[in-house]
């Protein structure tokens, strides 16, 4: 009997799937794929953009198209692990060691086939993007935050605000955390927003605030004498509730100054964490799920200053 042929999504990147078997073309959900965009033959540029925690490259895509269509870069979305999955299982094998292997890959692809490598990605995708520019030599290009999760927000401003972010993230690595998520884990992740799961799992915030705490330790050693020396743009708003941007700022105070462009969304147009990279808004039977960035194309025309 003739197998049905398979339905290659818009930029499927299939060989992902050989790379990391516990995906597949049937175990990931519709929207959530791996994607990769490629000009022919070798290119100056190209750029690994990296999705959030629960989310999907969905988020990235608005942006990476930007990159592929008008600055001419490869672009490659890594799929993290436990992530995109139509049936997730509570993310409960979820490692950040196995994040850190679903963007080396990308990396080492996009350095095959172009002179420079940049990265970046959104919230979790930024941390990890921080951690890959300070530890993969193939990253010589820029850095590219979005909502970049390298702080978590606390309760209150100032210092009280700070402090409870820094307990939040201590309390996640802690194994408290696993009994917590035992006798209070919601049993379906899938929800009515096709692009991400209903909640953020406590077992991905533990490896989250994992990371955390490897990139804080860079930041920690960076100084006027040993500045941060890749160039970073980085977009963020003011009302977000979930990354603070006490975290890029600190970063940017260890960066060389000229090499920081920090694009700043005002809190008067109420971007949420996740709104800011989205050009068009999530719409479920033309209910908004998800609201888009009203400031999205100035965001973008920024980038293209920055570049």
């Amino acid at each position: 009997m003739t197998q049905p042929a398979q339905i290659i999504r818009d930029h499927e990147w299939l060989s992902y799937y050989d790379q990391f078997r516990y995906f597949s073309s049937d175990s990931v959900r519709d929207g959530c794929h791996p994607r990769i965009m490629e000009h022919p033959g070798s290119q100056r540029k190209a750029i690994v953009l990296v999705h959030g925690l629960s989310d999907s490259p969905y988020f990235m895509t608005a942006i990476a198209e930007y990159f592929f269509k008008e600055l001419g870069y490869n672009v490659y979305l890594p799929l993290l692990h436990c992530h995109g999955l139509k049936d997730p299982k509570g993310m409960e094998t979820v490692k950040l060691q196995e994040w850190k292997e679903n963007v080396s890959f990308a990396i080492e692809l996009a350095a095959l086939n172009a002179e420079q490598v940049s990265i970046g990605g959104f919230s979790t995708g930024g941390t990890l993007g921080l951690y890959m520019a300070k530890t993969r030599p193939e990253i010589n290009g820029s850095l590219y935050l979005f909502s970049g999760a390298l702080d978590l927000v606390g309760v209150g401003k100032g210092f009280t605000g700070e402090f409870i972010g820094e307990f939040k993230e201590w309390l996640l690595r802690t194994p408290l955390v696993d009994f917590v998520d035992f006798i209070g884990r919601k049993t379906q992740l899938i929800g009515r927003n096709p692009y991400r799961y209903t909640y953020i799992d406590l077992d991905g915030a533990k490896q989250l605030a994992l990371l955390i705490q490897e990139t804080d330790t860079i930041i920690d050693e960076l100084s006027q004498d040993n500045p941060l020396s890749i160039k970073v743009f980085a977009a963020h708003s003011e009302c977000d509730n979930t990354a603070d941007i006490s975290g890029v700022e600190k970063l940017k105070e260890k960066s060389i100054e000229e090499q920081f462009n920090f694009h700043k969304i005002d809190k008067k147009f109420n971007v949420s964490h996740s709104e800011l990279v989205l050009k068009d808004p999530i719409l479920l039977n033309d209910e908004i799920l998800e609201k888009s960035n009203p400031c999205f194309q100035e965001m973008i025309e920024a980038i293209a200053k920055f570049e």
